[in-house]
């Protein structure tokens, strides 16, 4: 019989991959994690916030050691058009007490952190190694081929944590090729400020408290777009996704964009005297539950972003990719005392997300991704509509506000129709039962 080199292989070392591993390196299953880059995290360009509860019962605390920026005090939603923004958010103390809801956190630095966790539990993690291909023997799974020399490498189960991109679920034809719109492309600057500017244009008390801006509206002409502005300690993160289709529909360079949103009279005053340190891009998945592929196979499972968990309306990545890492792991376990690896045994992977909150969400949001490409003009000519109305009301100009109000109420009618409005809300209400 063929010995395995591994009990578990898993390729790629972000969130999804590093939780898998930590979890059965802990139990004492003899693990390998697969990287491409150098290190961990090298290959990783996120900057973003990261929730604390997914991690926080793998290593209790994690938040008093791990390379964070700061915990987010206060999230706000901002509609742009051209020369005005509307503001919806929470600040709260509660978010100031520990143990922390969410922190801004540079994933270069946090997976390096977390992979040195991982290796403390008696993971092995091979660096700047690609696989190939599967190993397959009558259908299952049973280890992968890597650009190394003799780099054959077997085991009982391959776990795939390759991101957005990932290749070994299409191998299988668990997935299709991606389709544009269900991915967006981010791009993102890190500029450079002293903690005590951010502090002030920020309205926070010090520089361990921070706060997460999230963008979209008219300003972005019908595109599924979506910007953003993190604080971290001595710099500022600003982006902004957008669906890939909607960049080759309208012929937008993504830098171009992120320079346009640069210059709008909202933001220009925050990044005012700054100093751009870092540029980067990266592929996000978009197309919500319907995306997903087939998340398990003979000897195979797939985690994180490559089975596309992205909750984009709540910007919930790295927590989904670290809970559905632990349920694969927890899988791998039980089939293990029954000795059984076949994709009936794994499906219990699909049951065990299903019954957590993360596919519930996805499946809570699961038409969404398709009502936004058939009526792109919800993200726009909706909020332009509150953003107007809005300047009306708070506008004193000698008009009485009953005026005003109908104002609005007939500028409804003709710019958009109460029909019209009558049938969007139905649309979106059915598109959530």
């Amino acid at each position: 019989m063929r010995k395995n080199d591994f009990d578990v292989i898993i390729v790629g070392a972000g969130p999804a991959g590093l939780a898998a591993g930590y979890v059965l390196a802990k139990e004492g299953i003899n693990v390998a994690i697969i990287e491409r880059g150098i290190f961990p995290g090298s290959k990783n360009v996120m900057g973003g916030i990261f929730y604390r509860s997914s991690l926080d019962d793998l290593i209790p605390d994690f938040y008093k050691e791990a390379p964070l920026e700061r915990h987010i005090v206060e999230q706000k939603i901002w509609l742009l058009s051209d020369d005005s923004m509307f503001s919806v958010g929470l600040k709260s103390e509660k978010y100031n007490a520990e143990p922390y809801n969410c922190f801004s956190v540079f994933r270069a630095k946090f997976d390096k952190w977390f992979a040195k966790k991982v290796l403390d539990a008696s993971a092995m993690i091979i660096n700047e190694t690609v696989v190939k291909e599967l190993i397959l023997d009558k259908e299952k799974v049973v280890g992968v081929r890597t650009d190394r020399p003799n780099g054959d490498l077997y085991s009982d189960v391959v776990i795939s944590a390759e991101g957005v991109n990932s290749f070994l679920p299409k191998y299988l034809g668990l997935r299709r090729e991606i389709n544009t719109n269900n991915v967006a492309l981010g791009v993102k600057e890190v500029i450079e400020l002293p903690d005590k500017v951010i502090n002030d244009r920020f309205g926070v008390s010090n520089s361990s408290e921070g706060v997460a801006i999230e963008i979209t509206g008219p300003y972005f002409k019908e595109m599924r777009a979506m910007g953003f502005v993190y604080t971290n300690r001595n710099s500022l993160s600003i982006g902004i996704g957008a669906v890939i289709e909607d960049l080759v529909r309208l012929k937008i360079n993504p830098n171009d964009l992120l320079e346009t949103l640069k210059g709008h009279p909202a933001i220009k005053p925050l990044i005012s005297g700054s100093e751009t340190k870092e540029y980067m891009a990266h592929m996000i998945p978009e197309g919500g539950y319907y995306s997903m592929p087939k998340l398990y196979y003979d000897g195979f499972m797939v985690v994180g972003d490559a089975a596309m968990l992205v909750n984009s309306i709540h910007r919930e990545g790295a927590n989904l990719a670290i809970e559905s890492g632990k349920f694969a792991a927890k899988t791998y376990i039980e089939a293990r005392k029954i000795g059984d690896f076949s994709q009936r045994t794994l499906s219990a992977y699909q049951k065990k997300l299903e019954e957590s909150f993360v596919l519930k969400d996805l499946k809570t949001y699961r038409n969404l991704p398709k009502l936004l490409e058939e009526k792109k003009y919800l993200i726009s000519k909706y909020p332009k509509f509150l953003i107007d109305a809005m300047y009306e009301i708070y506008n004193v100009d000698r008009v009485s506000k009953s005026d005003k109000i109908k104002l609005i109420l007939n500028k409804a009618k003709k710019e958009i129709g109460y029909f019209n409005i009558i049938k969007d809300i139905f649309s979106v209400w059915r598109n959530f039962k």
